[in-house]
C-alpha cells in the first residue's frame, strides 16, 4: 500500500520525477476533443445537445430557470447550507484582499502613465459532476468572480439540487445544466442559446481540461488542473494519525491523486505508515492511488524535496517542520500546523481550492481575482513630447520604422 523512498540534497530534483512519475501520463485526448469543439462551433445547440446526450447529460434543457435554483435552495439541507454560506462569506473576504487600485505613475520626463485594472465582462465557472456532486467548486468560482467586479457570472455544472442551491446562494447568473468538453466549447464559442464568456475557470476531468487549453486563444483560463495532491512534510512531535487522515483525505479524489510525506525522522514515518494500514482498510472512500513516504537526510533536504515536488497542497506538521513555512515558495497552497488540514482549505478556510497541480506551484497560482481582471496602461504624455520624441526617434530609426520616428518628431515642437 505504501511506497518508501529515501532522499539526500543531491537527488531531490531526481527523487521529485519519481514520485511524480508513479502517476500515469494521461492518454491524449487532443484529437476527440479537437472534434467536439469544431461540432459546436459549427452545429451550436444541435450539437452541444447531441454530445450532452452521448456522454450521458439527458435531454433536458440546458439553461436551468432561476424558479428551479430558488426551489433547490429552499430545499437545501440546513447545515449545508450554513456549510457553503461561510464558505462563500470566508472565499469572497480573502479574494477580495487581493484588489488592485488604480494608480498613475509620475515619470521624470513629465508623463502619466496611469494602471488601471479593469474586470472582465463575463465569466464561467465550470463546476464538475463524477461520482458527486462539487458545491464547494461553485462557490470557489463565483464568489471569486463576485469579488473581482465581474458583471455577469455563468456556471456549467451537473443540474443536482445541491449544485443548483449553491448556484442560488451564490447568486450565479445563468447556470447551464451541461459538462464536458462540449459545455467549455459553448463558454467559449458561445451557441444559440449561450453567449460566449472571457475566462472560464475550474476544474474537471482530461476532456474538460483538453478543450481548455484548446480554447485558450479564445477565452482566458485559470490553469489545467490535473490529478490533486498532497505533500506533508512531518518532524518530530507530529501527530501521526492527523498526517494519516488528511493523506487518506486527499487519496478520495482519485486513483490518480498522490498523497506523499517526508520526514527526517525514521520513527515518525513509521508511526504515519502505521497509522495509514490502520485507518485505510475502514474507509472505503479512499481510492488505491499512490501513497509514498520519502525519509529525507535532514529538515532541509525535506524542504529541498517539497520545493522540487511543487506540490498542489503542502502541510508542515510538528515545531520545527511548521518553522520552515517562511521559506516555502513553491506550493498552490501552504497550511502550517496540526490544525490546518488541507480539507479546511477545499471548503471554509478562505482560501482558494482551484490550485496549480503536477507541479505547476513552480510557476503558477491558484484562482485569484487576478485571473478575472486584467491591468490596463493609459498614457498622458503631455508637456513630455519633446523629451521623449529625442530618445524614441534613435529607436525608431535603427528599428527601420521611419513613421514611427516621424509621427514622435511631428509632437517635439508641441
Amino acid at each position: 500500500m505504501v511506497d518508501r523512498l529515501a532522499v539526500v540534497a543531491e537527488d531531490v530534483a531526481e527523487v521529485a520525477a519519481q514520485v511524480r512519475g508513479m502517476v500515469p501520463a494521461p492518454a491524449s485526448v487532443h484529437e476527440v476533443v479537437a472534434g467536439i469543439i469544431a461540432s459546436v462551433e459549427e452545429g451550436g445547440d444541435d450539437a452541444l445537445l447531441m454530445h450532452e446526450r452521448r456522454f450521458g447529460g439527458g435531454d433536458r434543457a440546458i439553461r436551468v430557470p432561476a424558479s428551479e435554483l430558488d426551489a433547490a435552495l429552499a430545499a437545501l439541507d440546513a447545515g449545508v447550507r450554513r456549510g457553503l454560506e461561510l464558505a462563500l462569506s470566508n472565499v469572497r473576504a480573502v479574494a477580495e484582499e487581493g484588489l488592485g487600485q488604480d494608480r498613475d505613475i509620475v515619470l521624470p520626463q513629465g508623463q502619466v502613465v496611469r494602471l488601471r485594472e479593469i474586470p472582465v465582462a463575463r465569466a464561467a465557472v465550470y463546476a464538475p459532476g463524477g461520482r458527486k456532486p462539487y458545491p464547494s467548486s461553485v462557490v470557489m468560482g463565483v464568489a471569486t468572480a463576485r469579488a473581482a467586479g465581474v458583471a455577469e457570472v455563468a456556471v456549467a455544472a451537473p443540474a443536482h439540487p445541491v449544485i443548483l442551491a449553491a448556484c442560488a446562494l451564490c447568486g450565479a447568473d445563468e447556470v447551464y445544466a451541461m459538462g464536458g468538453a462540449q459545455a467549455i466549447a459553448a463558454l467559449a464559442l458561445g451557441t444559440e442559446t449561450i453567449r460566449p464568456v472571457d475566462v472560464i475557470v475550474g476544474p474537471g476531468n482530461l476532456y474538460v481540461q483538453e478543450a481548455k487549453r484548446q480554447v485558450s486563444g479564445r477565452v482566458g483560463i485559470d490553469g489545467f488542473a490535473g490529478p490533486s495532491d498532497l505533500l506533508v512534510l512531518g518532524s518530530a512531535g507530529a501527530d501521526p494519525r492527523l498526517a494519516a487522515l488528511d493523506l487518506l483525505a486527499q487519496a478520495e479524489h482519485g486513483d490518480d491523486s498522490l498523497v506523499v510525506a517526508v520526514s527526517d525522522d525514521a520513527a515518525w514515518l513509521d508511526a504515519l505508515s502505521r497509522e495509514l494500514q490502520a485507518l485505510y482498510g475502514a474507509r472505503p472512500t479512499v481510492a488505491r492511488g499512490p501513497k509514498v513516504l520519502v525519509i529525507a537526510s535532514d529538515l532541509d533536504t525535506a524542504l529541498a524535496f517539497a520545493e522540487a515536488l511543487a506540490p498542489e497542497h503542502l502541510e508542515l506538521v510538528g515545531e520545527a517542520a511548521e518553522a520552515l513555512a517562511p521559506r516555502v515558495t513553491r506550493a498552490g497552497c501552504l497550511f502550517v500546523g496540526a490544525a490546518s488540514a488541507t480539507a479546511f482549505g477545499d471548503y471554509v478556510a478562505g482560501s482558494n481550492h482551484t490550485l496549480p497541480t503536477d507541479g505547476a506551484a513552480r510557476f503558477a497560482s491558484g484562482l485569484t481575482v487576478a485571473h478575472f481582471r486584467r491591468r490596463m496602461s493609459e498614457v498622458h504624455v503631455g508637456t513630455a513630447a519633446a523629451a521623449l520624441a529625442e530618445a524614441g526617434v534613435p529607436i525608431a530609426e535603427a528599428e527601420g520604422f521611419a513613421v514611427h520616428a516621424e509621427s514622435m518628431a511631428a509632437r517635439q515642437n508641441g
